[in-house]
């Protein structure tokens, strides 16, 4: 139980994270009913399983289609129309290259240039085949990998937000290892969801925002990097370079309703920079984003759905 008495929370770790739910009653079976939905949501989406649809898909790469579950299905086509997008910097067949840098898993190089363009001509969407009457995924060419990892963890995210509704819950947090979903109002009136300080102790925050049953998904460099002659390679790559992305960007937060957009518009927004990303979501209004930059600003593009709380006066703070 938490400090506040009002609240109850349980842990697992899945996914490879800390997975952290809060109820605001003593339901140890409701808790065990998230977590093993949660599995069973990560078994379907995994690429680290040996059977699941996504290595079929992958190991049948430039052989064969393969038939897959309608879930499975449609999280992919949504994945490549994301991915197909004009200069979208969200590729969800950029497995390969993941896989060569390594990065946050034991990867300490930078990969040979010739390498990395040999990669790059295994990433592109286009060469995913769908077909809606079969429902199957065909990679066209032989070492294509997709991976759902930069869209599933905010979909389980909804899925475990809308199994509490139909169990009548209406106050909870659920934080998938980054991904944070709520409903309700909390405690306080409000869900209190710490922005991290980047490159600082885990526990050291730059400020606090407060959200009503929304999401609050953060991505940033500094959760998985290297460093090397005095620079840091971060894994957040580049889809069209195979590099890491370089511009003024610390970390992006997206506060929104669900939290797989969450996951689509951290990645979207990085590869667009701060001054892009600003006009871009003047034309959408159910989303918001939080930019923390190199020069210590932090800029919110609005504050029509969360209220944000600094703590640390040694940033910048801005809103349009």
């Amino acid at each position: 139980m938490t400090p506040d008495s009002r609240i109850y929370a349980y842990s697992a770790v899945l996914m490879g994270s800390p997975i952290l739910l809060k109820l605001f009653e003593h339901n140890e079976s409701l808790a065990s009913g998230v977590f093993r939905l949660i599995k069973l949501q990560e078994s379907t989406f995994t690429v680290n399983r040996p059977h699941s649809d996504i290595m079929a898909i992958n190991h049948a790469a430039g052989r064969d289609p393969v038939t897959v579950s309608e879930p499975v299905f449609e999280l992919i086509r949504r994945a490549k129309a994301i991915s197909c997008l004009p200069d979208s910097s969200f590729n969800f067949t950029i497995g390969p290259l993941v896989k060569r840098w390594k990065i946050g898993f034991s990867g300490h190089s930078i990969p040979a240039a010739q390498d990395l363009q040999t990669l790059l001509s295994l990433t592109n969407p286009e060469d995913v085949i769908l077909d809606e009457h079969t429902r199957s995924v065909f990679l066209q060419q032989a070492g294509m990998e997709i991976d759902l990892g930069a869209i599933a963890k905010g979909y389980i995210a909804d899925v475990v937000r809308d199994y509490l509704r139909d169990q009548q819950v209406e106050n909870a947090l659920i934080n998938l290892g980054g991904n944070v979903q709520t409903l309700g109002a909390g405690a306080e009136g409000a869900w209190a969801i710490g922005l991290k300080k980047p490159f600082a102790s885990p526990d050291e925050l730059i400020g606090v925002i407060n959200v009503t049953g929304k999401s609050v998904v953060t991505s940033g460099i500094y959760e998985r990097y290297f460093e090397l002659d005095g620079h840091r390679y971060h894994h957040i790559l580049d889809p069209k370079t195979g590099y890491p992305l370089d511009n003024e960007l610390l970390s992006v937060t997206i506060i929104s309703e669900d939290s797989i957009d969450g996951d689509i518009w951290t990645t979207l927004l990085y590869g667009m920079g701060v001054e892009k990303s600003l006009e871009y979501l003047k034309q959408i209004p159910h989303i918001e984003a939080v930019f923390v930059t190199r020069d210590g600003q932090i800029i919110l593009s609005s504050q029509r759905q969360f209220a944000f709380t600094p703590l640390d006066d040694s940033y910048r703070i801005t809103t349009y």
